[in-house]
């Protein structure tokens, strides 16, 4: 299955999934702030009107994913099991990720990698290995850009509804796929649909990966309009956030459009666009 049959795939899924990531975030709901609020700020968005100024707060995480602030750990991962996805970045102050999935398309990411080459910004690319597999040129100049790739399956499935076996195949063929082009195994997990459970969890780990979830959705995949994926992007800017975004999947036409729009505006409001420190292990 490639490239818009992930779109008719995702839409039969996401509901399903909404329902099982709920349910496993039940037991482990927390929040967690990543610093306290700071001064208000202009927010490029709204700079025109009355509202301009609003206060810069951190996140207000859902019961999952969270973020937050504080030291990489020290654990290597495949040692180290976690109940719900973490991300823990270095230092503090206005930083966010930008995270990419299921690509990479020749169609879309060479244009995402040309906008962030642009600005000097690094990003995470969170790919399929059916994809990637195909693409392996774009996961080269992913290295060569400094960008993070990440494992995000081989063909998109809801892990929660696979045997730990075929959990393990995708995961394993995506780690290889990745290893191969990119030049090394990917150190970050995310699951298709953000459907986690205890099995995906000790998978990723024993393969040598961390869980990366999200905190802003933009929800592209709906093509919902450029305006209002930059809408979603700035409007939920804060110190901490990871948003989710696509490269891949569908037409994402409207995701390469707004990301010229909202990152120079993130920018320009004193946003630092940066990824998270790997792991010592």
């Amino acid at each position: 299955m490639k490239k818009d049959q992930l779109l008719t795939r995702r839409r039969a899924l996401i509901a399903g999934a909404a329902v099982l990531g709920a349910a496993g975030a039940a037991g482990t709901a927390r929040v967690l702030t990543a610093e306290p609020a700071a001064k208000p700020v202009r927010h490029a968005a709204a700079a025109a009107g009355p509202q301009a100024r609003r206060p810069l707060k951190p996140s207000a995480y859902r019961l999952q994913p969270i973020a937050g602030y504080g030291p990489p750990h020290s654990t290597p991962a495949r040692t180290l099991v976690r109940h719900e996805p973490f991300l823990r970045m270095s230092g503090r102050g206005r930083s966010m990720v930008l995270t990419f999935d299921d690509g990479p398309d020749p169609r879309y990411t060479p244009h995402i990698l040309a906008t962030l080459r642009e600005y000097d910004v690094r990003a995470m690319f969170f790919v399929c290995g059916e994809m990637a597999v195909d693409n392996k040129d774009l996961l080269r100049e992913m290295s060569d850009d400094g960008h993070i790739v990440g494992n995000h399956t081989w063909t998109h499935p809801l892990l929660t509804r696979l045997t730990r076996s075929a959990i393990h195949s995708e995961i394993a063929r995506t780690s290889e796929v990745i290893d191969d082009a990119y030049g090394e195994p990917p150190v970050w997990f995310r699951a298709p649909y953000g459907a986690w459970n205890r099995a995906t969890f000790q998978i990723g780990a024993e393969l040598g990966m961390e869980p990366l979830a999200w905190t802003v959705d933009t929800l592209d995949w709906t093509t919902p309009g450029a305006r209002t994926i930059v809408d979603r992007v700035e409007g939920g800017a804060a110190p901490g956030v990871v948003v989710l975004s696509h490269d891949a999947g569908g037409d994402r036409s409207q995701s390469v459009r707004a990301l010229r729009d909202y990152l120079p505006q993130l920018l320009d409001s004193g946003y630092h666009i940066t990824v998270p420190r790997r792991r010592s292990t």
